[in-house]
């Protein structure tokens, strides 16, 4: 249970059979409450509805209260999050869902106590239903074909905001993957994109990145900073500098790299988040020196640190940066040592932890190949991987999100498009890594188990394009050096960040690049590897 859910006069349970059984005995829904320890909100609401005398009582007294942390506990947070934090969600014994919202006060909660009490009474069991997400046992599939790419190049020139740069004319996410993909497509929207991230997003006193920014503008931004997003970022930026040596970027990703590797340095690893404070970001550098700085979550989850040693190495990588390249070995490390088992991912470290779960084991794998591609050092990537394709693959090809067992709606098959791609994305890089054909086929396999739904995404899944199109289009430049020479450092700030780079200590000294099974470029040293690959 999460440390804040002391500050309220709810009776809260565990999640798990224990509480559905109490349900179930009682006859009385379960309140679900999902919050994060970085939200705000889910600490007003603590404080102003469930710390309230007479709420806490009805709750007590009418529901089956159950208090889970979405973040430790992903599962049950895809399953039956209302879309933001905190979530409130009212559920039948069975786990199915009789409705919910996110934020509320105390007059609209009660007004939502009221309406539960009067559906669960006129209909029982009946008033709850499965989400449409968990009602389907696979995602669409289809063929893998280039108007995947053309599709999705279509979105972001649809969906650009020429005025204030990012994506939508709305809330402003960031979307680094999207930028990446821009990149290489839409070049003048992921650098216009990047300018408004840095400009309006990065905090220049304490470093990192906020998440969003609710105006079109990128005006009032959310002061939370995870670690997955700004991991995100670091590579988004660095990949930035890589194609347009705009030293701005290169400075936003190197002041984000001394901030998770202080603020959110546990000592061993990366922590997992720190909470928004309004009050706190909106004083000068001097102020805040006499404030205490929000509250830090030092969990280590497996999945978060993997996105941050890719980061912080793709910065090293093009900037020799030996800060990034240390904390991101020392992640590395601590995380397979601690966290793996014999392929197996912990969630983070405690005997109550999910393992397996798919985000784990993908981001991780993004991780490790990362490392093997920039350091030469890939740990256990090839067991995670293994382990990953052997329990969590299904015979269509899809992938689902963690075990089939589990309290609630946690048994039910869930195919997550985001941890897909990010798998995919590992396995094509562990293809090239291991010269393994294997990798790329169940890569493929997983990309076209939504190949169904392609015409139908969105600019914020250009991840998914991006992965389809380096599996029809291969890439891989292969430097027959060990990693850390010249030309194998040459390699990696000269080839596309689509393409995967493979040290090969046992090689010739020859770099060559290899597009499908032909080689389209071939060099013995940096320049000659520069004038090869650019045609210069």
């Amino acid at each position: 249970m999460d440390e804040f859910a002391a500050e309220t006069k709810v009776e809260w349970r565990e999640w798990g059979p224990a509480a559905f059984e109490r349900a179930a005995g009682s006859g009385k829904p379960i309140l679900l409450s999902l919050t994060v320890p970085w939200s705000a909100e889910c600490r007003a609401m603590d404080r102003g509805v469930f710390g309230e005398p007479r709420i806490a009582a009805n709750i007590n007294d009418g529901f089956v209260p159950v208090r889970v942390d979405a973040d430790r506990n992903p599962r049950v947070r895809e399953r039956y999050t209302m879309g933001g934090f905190p979530s409130t969600v009212f559920l039948t014994p069975e786990g199915e869902v009789i409705t919910g919202a996110t934020f509320l006060g105390p007059e609209g909660f009660r007004g939502i106590l009221d309406s539960v009490r009067e559906s669960w009474d006129a209909k029982g069991a009946a008033a709850g239903s499965i989400p449409r997400q968990l009602r389907d046992e696979e995602p669409p599939a289809g063929e893998m074909r280039p108007r995947i790419e053309e599709h999705m190049i279509e979105q972001l020139l649809g969906a650009f905001d020429e005025e204030f740069g990012g994506w939508g004319t709305d809330v402003k996410f960031p979307l680094p993957r999207t930028i990446e993909f821009a990149l290489v497509r839409a070049r003048d929207q992921a650098t216009r994109t990047l300018e408004a991230v840095r400009t309006h997003l990065l905090d220049t006193y304490d470093g990192g990145f906020f998440r969003y920014g609710t105006g079109r503008d990128w005006s009032n931004p959310r002061r939370e900073k995870l670690t997955d997003e700004n991991a995100a970022l670091v590579r988004a930026f660095a990949h930035g500098y890589r194609y347009t040596g705009t030293d701005a970027y290169r400075d936003a990703a190197r002041r984000t790299v001394e901030y998770l590797t202080t603020d959110l340095w546990t000592g061993e690893a990366f922590a997992a988040s720190q909470a928004g404070d309004d009050d706190y970001y909106q004083l000068g550098a001097s102020e805040r020196e006499s404030r205490e700085a929000p509250h830090v979550d030092e969990t280590v989850f497996a999945g978060r640190n993997g996105l941050a040693i890719d980061g912080l190495l793709w910065f090293h990588a093009y900037t020799d940066d030996e800060r990034a390249e240390r904390y991101a070995q020392r992640a590395r490390d601590h995380v397979c040592e601690t966290l793996v088992a014999d392929g197996e991912v912990a969630h983070y470290a405690d005997g109550d932890s999910d393992a397996g779960l798919l985000s784990d084991q993908a981001q991780l794998l993004q991780g490790l190949t990362t490392s093997w591609q920039v350091l030469g050092e890939g740990g256990p990537a090839e067991a995670v991987a293994d382990w990953t394709i052997e329990h969590r693959q299904q015979d269509s090809g899809a992938f689902r999100d963690g075990p089939d067992t589990g309290a609630g709606l946690c048994g039910r098959s869930l195919h997550p498009l985001d941890a897909t791609v990010e798998l995919a994305d590992a396995l094509v890089d562990l293809s090239a890594l291991t010269g393994e054909d294997r990798y790329r086929e169940v890569a493929t396999e997983a990309v076209e188990s939504f190949a169904g739904a392609a015409e139908r995404m969105g600019v914020e899944v250009a991840g998914y394009a991006g992965v389809a199109a380096r599996l029809l289009d291969p890439q891989r430049l292969v430097v027959g050096t060990e990693a850390g020479t010249d030309l194998h450092r040459a390699a990696l700030r000269l080839a596309d960040h689509e393409t995967t780079v493979v040290p090969d200590p046992d090689g010739d000294g020859t770099a060559c690049r290899y597009e499908g099974d032909a080689v389209t470029a071939e060099a013995s040293a940096p320049a000659d590897l520069e004038a090869a690959l650019t045609g210069d």
